[in-house]
């Protein structure tokens, strides 16, 4: 399995742990571990191919972007989700709203799609077979919303040509199927966690319809 990892391959075991590092006692959500655990989502869309290409090519351009302003002269403000919302709310509402580069616009596309996500690896754990009905249900309950019509009908389509649940359990690289579910079922809480702290962060301050 380390192997497999360390060749850029997609491994939930290093997804599970980065999700679960990102929430301290305090509740705050910690921006390398949830960029970290990005990058191995990323790695999964695009170990299924050209489908999710629309999705994972706009994470990675996200991702990149936080990486820039964690690295970056500000630094020290970009530790938390809660620290980067401090820092770009104190320029105002509207200066923020007027950024197209803000870690808060953002993170927020990432949020939209990390609830996609979430309840597309629900929906495996649970077990139904089809893959396509899975994803389409989680896409229209998460990222179609925002989407255009073009996009959210390519995405439909392309749905259509997912591998099986068995194909995806086994991408997972934590074993057998069994395995697979029981990693699913440890990482979900995890990624929900993330989600709904982000959620309820952004709802506060009125961010969740940044433009």
């Amino acid at each position: 399995a380390m192997a497999a990892a360390a060749a850029g391959a997609f491994s939930l075991r290093e997804v599970l742990d980065a999700f679960q590092e990102c929430v301290t006692e305090q509740r705050e959500v910690l921006l390398e571990p949830y960029l970290s655990g990005w990058r191995g989502l990323i790695r999964f869309l695009q170990s299924l191919g050209a489908v999710f290409s629309f999705i994972s090519k706009d994470a990675v351009a996200k991702v990149a972007l936080l990486e820039g302003h964690c690295g970056g002269q500000q630094r020290q403000q970009y530790v938390s989700l809660q620290s980067m919302v401090r820092h770009e709310l104190a320029a105002g509402p509207a200066a923020l709203r007027a950024r197209r580069d803000s870690g808060c616009r953002t993170v927020l596309r990432l949020h939209r799609a990390l609830r996609w996500l979430q309840l597309f690896l629900e929906g495996l754990r649970s077990g139904d077979p089809r893959t396509s009905v899975l994803c389409t249900d989680a896409y229209n309950a998460s990222l179609a919303a925002h989407h255009p019509w073009v996009v959210r009908k390519a995405a439909t389509l392309a749905f259509c040509a997912l591998p099986s649940r068995d194909a995806f359990l086994e991408i997972m690289n934590v074993g057998p199927p069994e395995e697979a579910e029981a990693a699913l079922g440890e990482a979900i809480p995890y990624i929900g966690d993330v989600y709904s702290i982000t959620q309820e962060l952004f709802a506060q301050h009125k961010l969740l319809d940044l433009p």
